[in-house]
């Protein structure tokens, strides 16, 4: 178990390192798209290879934090059920869910995108519009997004095995929404008292 765990949080240490960059591709998809703007309205002119740079970014961006957003646990649940049950329930919940759900969809779309990826890029498709991109940047960005998913799904597996087993500390604690209220309930209280007591001094 403890190579498993080792090969987890090697998983772990790529997905954070792509997945905090993204941060960057978000940023130069911004100053492409103002960029655009201001040649298109003040000299009348523009490209398609600007606009569908900014569509690629957008999915680079995307695809490359899904798995880090899975390994920070912030993908959407519906916490009606979920947040009722016992910490133990839940890991048994979010099991069963990475095993026969997550996997199976991320191993098939991995299976179906890498030789599509593959496809395009032998015969250098390139987009249908006027002066347009190559294709399969956007296709392997695609491919590699669900590489990164396939390679975090099984690190969240192994990590929430061991979680169970006892083995290592849960990196992600369930907070209800009861106790998230209490807890801002509080803090905001501590802000307060913190003004009141400088506005005295």
């Amino acid at each position: 178990m403890q190579s498993l765990l080792a090969m987890s949080r090697a998983i772990d240490r790529v997905t954070s390192l792509i997945g905090r960059a993204m941060g960057w591709l978000i940023l130069l998809a911004v100053l492409i798209s103002a960029g655009n703007a201001v040649v298109r309205k003040v000299f009348s002119t523009s490209s398609n290879a600007w606009l569908e740079m900014q569509w690629y970014l957008f999915g680079a961006a995307f695809m490359g934090a899904a798995a880090y957003t899975l390994q920070q646990n912030e993908h959407i649940r519906i916490d009606i059920f979920y947040g009722t049950r016992s910490r133990r329930t839940q890991h048994w919940i979010d099991l069963f869910g990475h095993v026969f759900f997550l996997m199976p969809f991320v191993i098939l779309m991995t299976w179906m995108l890498v030789p599509y990826a593959w496809q395009a890029w032998k015969i250098g498709q390139i987009s249908t519009n006027a002066g347009g991109l190559l294709i399969w940047p956007a296709r392997a960005i695609l491919a590699a997004g669900f590489v990164l998913l396939v390679a975090q799904g099984l690190s969240e597996i192994i990590k929430k095995i061991a979680v169970m087993r006892g083995l290592i500390e849960d990196p992600h604690p369930f907070i209800s929404a009861h106790e998230m209220a209490e807890k801002e309930g509080a803090e905001l209280a501590q802000a307060v008292a913190g003004l009141n007591e400088g506005g005295r001094k």
